[in-house]
């Protein structure tokens, strides 16, 4: 997969091979977040930095530790920690610099750490072989598709809210239900871009 270009693994990411719609990881998060706009904003805006970062780190922490020692059995385990490490190391500084912005993103941080669509990218970098420029292009791009789609269930929810929904689908059904649809949607896209 080397011989792709970033462009091209960057948009696959956000809409043909989206993280949340098409391998269905990161949505305990993306559920029970999604209430409100704001909120997913801010949950969203964090994973996308925490993605494109962590994806990244793990590249090179696979590549040139790893690998070199024979150690690729431990990939999932040294990729928590760096993904846990790097989120505590992040929330640390946001509370050294601006207290009102670790205020703002106190919640989200944590919930960062137990996405698993991040594991689920850096696991996803080593299946199809990226090299260090598509690894980070596609950790940037799942995260964007992922905030993508938050904010359009973010804002379906908010637009909903007022209206009558039979009784059986009210709460957790419904949203099942409109993350299904938004699925089908980006579906559409897959004939564009295949990143897989």
């Amino acid at each position: 997969m080397n011989d792709l270009m970033p462009v091209a693994v960057f948009f696959g990411s956000i809409f043909t091979s989206n993280i949340l719609l098409a391998n269905y990881l990161g949505m305990c998060s993306f559920l029970s977040v999604s209430k409100e706009i704001e909120t997913s904003a801010g949950l969203g805006a964090a994973v996308i930095f925490v993605m494109a970062v962590t994806t990244a780190l793990n590249w090179l922490v696979y590549n040139y530790i790893l690998l070199p020692l024979g150690l690729d059995y431990l990939r999932f385990i040294v990729f928590i920690v760096v993904i846990a490490g790097f989120v505590q190391l992040v929330e640390m500084i946001i509370e050294r610099i601006s207290e009102g912005l670790y205020a703002a993103l106190g919640i989200f941080l944590p919930l960062i750490t137990v996405n698993c669509a991040i594991l689920g990218v850096s696991l996803f970098m080593v299946i199809r072989n990226y090299n260090f420029i598509n690894s980070f292009f596609f950790g940037l791009g799942s995260g964007i598709g992922w905030f993508l789609a938050i904010m359009a269930m973010a804002g379906i929810r908010k637009k909903i809210a007022g209206s009558r929904i039979p009784r059986g689908l009210e709460g957790a059904g419904i949203t099942l239900i409109i993350a299904g649809m938004m699925a089908l949607a980006f579906m559409g896209f897959s004939g564009m871009i295949n990143v897989t």
